[in-house]
């Protein structure tokens, strides 16, 4: 749909209010049996905003398999509930501390869609999401970032932090700066993607005074780089905040060179720059959307000199069990001695004196 015939939208929180949640609604909609997407949701949440659902062309596009409850989800065997161990590192309620130096603080227990490969797909948008969103729920997390001064970069997640009502935001941006060595802030949001609307300019302006902070978004298909995602992240770029992209490598969404490279290169004309491609994670119900490792590597080899360093993420893969991320990069290196034996992106041999010690 072009920019000239984009629907005038609703404000967001009618727009959210709106979400298709029950799979009568969806099947009605496309003429889909609702019973086998009854049996998913039952288990995993559904919810698509007015404004994702106006992206899906048909069913089965890159849109429709990131947001329309799949039986799959129910078949998995191969995958374990908790894939990075967040519950075995997590010394306080909604705090994930698996580096020594940064933490992950679930804030929020609601997303604008429920991405059907969600790494906490066992909790988000069910009563097991108990974060804290009050003071008094969260006194316990920020008690712990205080009084662990080797933590200097705390990330904001859930859920959705950017569904926060802007006051219960701002309050919990106040309190975080005032705890001296927390130098960066991070806010891990799909919204710009997913519900754009959100990004108000009353949101842009309040968070412009937080900084130094920083928000990583994720963008999966070009067909979500919308004129409205497009203005959201505007909004927030005018604002001074440095935006990231992580991006999931999906089976039948994006799982070929030509769409990483549309969307990375189209992510930076919108002021975001392309910073991870994940390998899915081994999360419950999601085994049907992961993709070999090889082909991973492949698309990199197709990114990697033959598109600006700035269009080219890192390849990586969250390790299992709270391991942390490990970049994954094709090889290159042929052999290491007194020279450097490797060949370039076109895979031409090239040689490089290395010098000792």
């Amino acid at each position: 749909m072009s920019a000239t015939n984009r629907p005038k939208w609703l404000p967001w929180q009618r727009l959210l209010a709106a979400s298709l949640t029950r799979p009568a609604e969806l099947a009605d909609r496309f003429g889909l049996d609702p019973a086998p997407l009854a049996a998913v949701t039952a288990r995993y949440p559904m919810r698509i905003n007015p404004y994702y659902l106006s992206l899906i062309e048909q069913p089965g596009d890159p849109i429709w398999r990131q947001a329309v409850p799949d039986p799959r989800e129910m078949n998995d065997t191969v995958c374990p509930t908790d894939p990075l161990g967040e519950e075995e590192h997590s010394p306080v309620p909604s705090l994930v501390h698996k580096y020594r130096d940064r933490a992950l603080l679930l804030a929020a227990g609601q997303c604008a869609m429920y991405c059907r490969f969600c790494t906490r797909k066992r909790k988000v948008g069910t009563i097991g999401m108990a974060t804290a969103t009050t003071s008094e729920q969260l006194e316990p997390a920020l008690a712990y970032l205080e009084r662990t001064p080797a933590i200097h970069d705390v990330l904001i997640s859930g859920g959705d932090p950017l569904l926060l009502p802007d006051r219960q935001l701002i309050w919990l941006l106040t309190r975080l700066r005032r705890i001296p060595h927390l130098e960066i802030i991070r806010l891990g949001s799909r919204v710009p993607c997913t519900l754009p609307q959100r990004v108000t300019h009353k949101l842009a302006a309040a968070l412009k005074k937080f900084h130094p902070l920083y928000i990583n978004t994720h963008f999966n298909h070009p067909r979500e780089l919308t004129p409205e995602a497009a203005e959201a992240c505007r909004r927030l770029a005018d604002a001074g905040i440095p935006l990231g992209n992580q991006t999931v490598l999906l089976k039948g969404v994006n799982d070929d060179a030509a769409t990483i490279r549309q969307l990375m290169r189209g992510l930076l004309k919108i002021r975001v720059k392309p910073y991870y491609l994940f390998q899915g994670d081994l999360s419950r119900g999601t085994d049907h959307f992961r993709t070999p490792v090889a082909q991973g590597l492949a698309i990199m080899r197709e990114l990697i000199g033959h598109t600006s360093g700035l269009a080219t993420p890192t390849f990586a893969l969250d390790a299992p069990e709270g391991r942390g991320k490990i970049p994954l990069t094709p090889d290159y290196v042929q052999s290491l001695g007194d020279k450097l034996a490797f060949v370039n992106y076109q895979g031409i041999p090239c040689q490089y004196p290395n010098p000792d010690g």
